[in-house]
């Protein structure tokens, strides 16, 4: 190093880069917890459509009967 910059002055520096490195790393896995998440709420989406789907189909090809959707201890 230079022998015109403080001591001081290099360890704020060198404290500041360490901060900037260790942001960039937590920067980094919250992007991949981001991604990962998105990936899971594109699949729940797609259930939630498919299951509704199913149900409007079977819906409109049988009527319901309540009898048929009592629980089993009455």
């Amino acid at each position: 190093m230079s022998n015109s910059i403080p001591e001081n002055i290099v360890a704020r520096i060198e404290a500041l880069e360490i901060k900037a490195s260790f942001a960039d790393d937590a920067i980094d896995k919250l992007d991949q917890v981001i991604i990962r998440q998105q990936l899971q709420i594109d699949l729940l989406i797609k259930e939630v459509t498919d299951l509704s789907q199913s149900q409007s189909q079977s819906n409109t090809t049988t009527e319901r009967n309540l009898r048929d959707e009592l629980p089993p201890h009455f």
